[in-house]
C-alpha cells in the first residue's frame, strides 16, 4: 500500500455501529421463534459439535505464506494472488455457498462495511466459496457485489487453510429430509464446505490477519479487518 493510500485508509471514519455478530443474532432469533424444535436443535448441535471439535492447531494462522493461488471468478475472470497483491495487501473472506441465509446476511454487511474502506485504499476484497462458478454467481448478482467472487474449486485452497468441515449426520439426514443436498447445490460432489474465515494477506504473501470460525453464525467484524489493514504500512 502506498503512504497515500495509506493515508486516505486511515482518513476513513469509523465503522458505523452495525454488528455482523448481532445480524446473525438475529437470524438465529428469528429461527428460535419460527423453526420446528427438532430442526433446531440440529442445526445448533451441529454448531457446537464443529465448535467443540475443529481442530485449530492446523487452521491458517498469521504468519503463514500463502502459495499462489488461481481461482475462476464467477464473471468469468481469473482471480490471481499476485494480481490481488500488485497494489498492496488482500482480505480474503471465505464463505459457504450461494444460498446460505448467513452468507446472505455476511457479504452485503462486508459490502457497506468493509469494501468502501478497502476499495479506496487499494486494498483487494475477494469472497471465496466452493460452489461451482455457475451456481456461484447468483450471490453476486443479487447483492450487486462490488467486489470479486470467486470458486475455490475442489475446496483445494481451503482445504490448503485448514478450514474444512463436513457435515455430520443428523445435518446431513435433516437436509436430505428437506430435499437439501449440499453437494448437489453446490456441484463439488461432497458435502465438504469452508468454516468462515477471513484473511489478510501482504504483498510478500504472509498472512497478517486470520480468523476462523467453526460456528458459521460467528463472522468476523469488519472494523477488526480495517483494523488489520492499518496496521501494515507496506510501500508500493
Amino acid at each position: 500500500m502506498s503512504a497515500g493510500a495509506a493515508a486516505r485508509f486511515d482518513a476513513e471514519p469509523a465503522v458505523g455501529r452495525e454488528s455482523l455478530r448481532g445480524l446473525l443474532a438475529d437470524l438465529h432469533a428469528h429461527r428460535v421463534a419460527t423453526m420446528r424444535p427438532e430442526e433446531l436443535a440440529v442445526n445448533i448441535n451441529q454448531r457446537q459439535w464443529l465448535v467443540d471439535t475443529a481442530d485449530r492447531s492446523h487452521f491458517v494462522k498469521v504468519g503463514d505464506l500463502v502459495a499462489p493461488f488461481s481461482l475462476p471468478e464467477v464473471q468469468g475472470r481469473t482471480v490471481t494472488l499476485d494480481a490481488l497483491l500488485s497494489q498492496g495487501p488482500a482480505v480474503l473472506i471465505f464463505f459457504r455457498f450461494a444460498g446460505c441465509p448467513a452468507c446472505n446476511i455476511a457479504l452485503p454487511y462486508y459490502q457497506r462495511q468493509l469494501y468502501p474502506s478497502l476499495h479506496k485504499a487499494g486494498v483487494s476484497l475477494v469472497a471465496i466459496s466452493p460452489q461451482i462458478p455457475q451456481r456461484l454467481l447468483d450471490i453476486k448478482q443479487r447483492h450487486n457485489l462490488p467486489f470479486a467472487v470467486a470458486s475455490d474449486i475442489g475446496n483445494e485452497l481451503a482445504r490448503r487453510f485448514g478450514i474444512l468441515y463436513s457435515f455430520d449426520e443428523p445435518s446431513r439426514r435433516a437436509a436430505l429430509a428437506k430435499g437439501i443436498a449440499i453437494d448437489e447445490i453446490t456441484g463439488t460432489g461432497t458435502w465438504e464446505l469452508p468454516m468462515p474465515a477471513a484473511l489478510v494477506i501482504d504483498r510478500a504473501r504472509v498472512v497478517r490477519f486470520a480468523d476462523v470460525a467453526p460456528d458459521w453464525l460467528v463472522r468476523t467484524e469488519a472494523g477488526a479487518i480495517i483494523e488489520a489493514v492499518r496496521s501494515l504500512n507496506v510501500n508500493a
